[in-house]
C-alpha cells in the first residue's frame, strides 16, 4: 500500500480523489481482477484481460444491465414497462455500413507528431499555456486536457522552461485554434526545444482486416468501433419478426474496437472494450420526451450499483460537442481517481435523430419508414388533412441512444469498492454491493478436524448450486478473511467449535468486521435477503 493513501474513518465512503490508482492496479493484478494482454510477451499497449473475479464482476454488471433492460424494462412515462428487445450482430459487418455511417470517412483524431520524441498527441485534447519570465514573450507547451495534467505542466514549465504561470497569465488555447504566429514559441509536452510539432493530420481509430483469403482492397473490411450500427442494420428485421410498436428499444451487448492513439487510466480507453448499447426508436415529435425519460432513467440505473451519489453527475454536451446531426446529448460522469475532483465519461445518452436510419436507406436502397397504424386512426378520428395524416403515420424513427462501456462500469465498481483500511491485515477492502461482488460468501471450517471439514463441505455444496461461494480449507482463518476483504466478498460462514453442538455458524461482515452466529438452516436464506439489498 502506498504511504499516500488514507483510509476512510469509520465506514464512510472515501472519495475518490484520495484513493490511489497504482494501488488499485496492484490489487487487480495480484487478486486476480486485469491483467496486461499477453503480459509474457511484454504486454499489448491498450488490450488488457479479465481474470476470473474480473470476469465475473464483468458478467454481474451485464446481466444486471440485461436485466433492467430487456427482461424486465423500467415503466415508462405512462407508468406501464416499456419495450425492449435483445440482439447480438455480428462484430465484422459489411464495410458499406462504415460508409453509410460516416465513419471511413469522418471516423478520425486530428494528431500531431513530435520530432524529437516521437510520440504523437490528439491535437483537440492539448492545450497551451505559459509565459518566458525573461522576455514576457508567450512560451506554449501541450498537455492534457485535465486538472491533473496541467498541474504537472505548470511545474514543467517553471523548471525547465523557465516560465512564471501567474493566474492572470494562464492561456487556454487548444491546439486547433493555436496560431504560431500570435503565440510565439511552441513547445512539445515532453520536448526539449522548441518546433518539434508537426501541423494535424488525421488518424483513423478503425482497425481494418481482410475477409478471404486473398488480401486486397476489394476484401478490406473493419472490426466494428461501436455496436450501434449492428442495431440500426437490423432494425427492419425486428419490425418485421418480432411485432413489436412504436416506440420501442433495441439492446445489445458486445465487443467493439478503436485504434485509440493514447490509451491511458488502466481500462478506462482501451482499444478493445466492450459496451452495452440500445438504441430507443420513436416517433419524431416524442424524441425530446424519451430523450428526458432515458438520461434520468439511465442516472437512476447507475445508482442501483452501490455508486455514492456524489461521485456521479450529468454533463450535457455543448452545441460545439455535438456530432452534426444530434439535437441533444448527455454524459453521465464519474468522479474517477484520475480525474478527481473533475468528472469523466461513463455513459453517453445522445438524441441521434433520423441520421442513421437515413443514412442506411440512402446508401443500401432498403425503406426504413414505419407506417404507425395508431397515429393514423387518431389522427383521422381528429379530423386531420390527408397530409397531415400521412406525415405523423408514416416517419423515419428518431433515435434516443444510451450508450455505456460494459468494461468502464467495471472500472467504476472497482473505483468505487476500493477502500484502504488500516485496521485490517489486508489493509484494504473491496467494498462492492454484495449482488455484484465475484465471490458472495466464502464458507470456511475453522480447522480441518472434529468433523468441522465435512460440515462446511456440506453447507458449501447446498449453496453452490443458487450462489457464486467458495470453499476454503487452507491457512489460518485471519489469512482466509484478509483474502476475502481484497476480492470484495460480503459474508464468510466458518464451521467451528460449537457447531456441533448448536448447528449455527460464524458469519462475518466483510464491511463493519461485525461477527454473528447464524444458524446453518438460515444461510441460504440470510444470503437471500443480503443479496437482493
Amino acid at each position: 500500500m502506498s504511504d499516500a493513501t488514507p483510509t476512510a474513518p469509520g465506514n464512510a465512503p472515501l472519495d475518490p480523489s484520495q484513493k490511489s490508482m497504482d494501488d488499485l492496479v496492484a490489487l487487480c493484478k495480484r487478486r486476480g481482477f486485469v491483467y496486461p494482454a499477453s503480459e509474457i510477451y511484454g504486454g499489448l499497449n491498450g488490450f488488457w484481460d479479465y481474470g476470473p473475479l474480473g470476469t465475473a464482476l464483468k458478467n454481474n454488471i451485464r446481466d444486471h444491465w440485461w436485466k433492467h433492460m430487456v427482461e424486465c424494462p423500467p415503466l415508462g412515462p405512462d407508468g406501464q414497462p416499456v419495450s425492449i428487445v435483445g440482439l447480438d450482430s455480428s462484430i465484422i459487418q459489411n464495410p458499406k455500413t462504415w460508409e453509410a455511417s460516416g465513419h471511413v470517412g469522418g471516423f478520425s483524431d486530428p494528431m500531431v507528431d513530435c520530432t524529437e520524441t516521437k510520440k504523437r498527441y490528439r491535437a483537440d485534447q492539448l492545450i497551451c499555456l505559459g509565459r518566458n519570465t525573461e522576455d514576457n514573450e508567450p512560451v506554449f507547451t501541450y498537455v492534457e486536457h485535465d486538472d491533473k495534467s496541467e498541474a504537472t505542466a505548470k511545474k514543467k514549465l517553471d523548471k525547465q522552461w523557465k516560465t512564471k504561470l501567474e493566474d492572470n497569465d494562464l492561456c487556454r488555447v487548444s491546439f486547433m485554434e493555436m496560431k504560431p504566429e500570435e503565440y510565439g514559441i511552441i513547445y512539445s509536452p515532453e520536448g526539449s526545444k522548441p518546433g518539434t510539432l508537426t501541423e494535424p493530420r488525421e488518424f483513423n481509430l478503425m482497425f481494418d482486416t481482410t475477409v478471404g483469403a486473398i488480401k486486397s482492397d476489394d476484401n478490406k473490411a473493419y472490426l466494428r468501433p461501436e455496436t450501434a450500427q449492428g442495431i440500426f442494420l437490423n432494425y427492419k428485421n425486428v419490425v418485421d419478426t418480432m411485432r413489436v410498436k412504436m416506440p420501442f428499444g433495441i439492446a445489445q451487448i458486445g465487443k467493439s474496437f478503436r485504434n485509440e492513439v493514447t490509451p491511458r487510466n488502466f481500462i478506462f480507453r482501451s482499444r478493445e472494450f466492450e459496451q452495452m448499447e440500445m438504441e430507443w426508436f420513436c416517433a419524431p415529435d416524442e424524441a425530446l420526451q424519451w430523450y428526458d425519460f432515458w438520461k434520468h432513467e439511465r442516472m437512476r440505473w447507475w445508482k442501483t450499483l452501490g455508486i455514492e451519489e456524489s461521485n456521479l453527475i450529468f454533463r450535457d454536451h455543448d452545441d460545439n460537442e455535438l456530432a452534426h446531426y444530434s439535437n441533444a446529448c448527455v454524459d453521465v460522469e464519474y468522479k474517477y481517481p484520475f480525474t478527481a475532483p473533475g468528472y469523466g465519461e461513463l455513459e453517453g445518452v445522445a438524441h441521434r435523430g433520423c441520421f442513421d436510419l437515413t443514412q442506411h436507406q440512402t446508401h443500401s436502397k432498403t425503406k426504413m419508414e414505419y407506417f404507425d397504424q395508431p397515429r393514423q386512426l387518431a389522427a383521422k378520428e381528429a379530423g386531420k388533412s390527408k397530409e397531415e395524416i400521412n406525415e405523423v403515420s408514416k416517419y423515419i424513427p428518431n433515435v434516443i441512444e444510451p450508450a455505456s462501456g460494459l468494461t468502464r462500469a467495471v472500472l467504476v465498481l472497482l473505483c468505487e469498492a476500493y477502500t484502504p483500511d488500516e485496521s485490517r491485515p489486508s489493509k484494504v477492502y473491496m467494498k462492492f454491493k454484495p449482488k455484484f461482488a465475484p465471490v458472495k460468501a466464502g464458507i470456511y471450517p475453522l480447522v480441518n478436524k472434529d468433523g468441522m471439514p465435512e460440515k462446511a463441505m456440506s453447507l458449501y455444496m447446498s449453496l453452490r448450486e443458487k450462489y457464486a461461494v467458495e470453499y476454503d480449507a487452507k491457512q489460518a482463518i485471519g489469512k482466509r478473511y484478509a483474502r476475502m476483504d481484497e476480492i470484495g466478498t460480503p459474508f464468510c460462514f466458518t464451521v467451528d467449535g460449537d457447531t456441533a453442538a448448536d448447528d449455527s455458524v460464524t458469519v462475518r461482515h466483510r464491511d463493519t468486521q461485525e461477527q454473528e452466529r447464524v444458524n446453518i438452516s438460515q444461510v441460504e436464506a440470510f444470503l437471500a435477503e443480503k443479496l437482493a439489498e
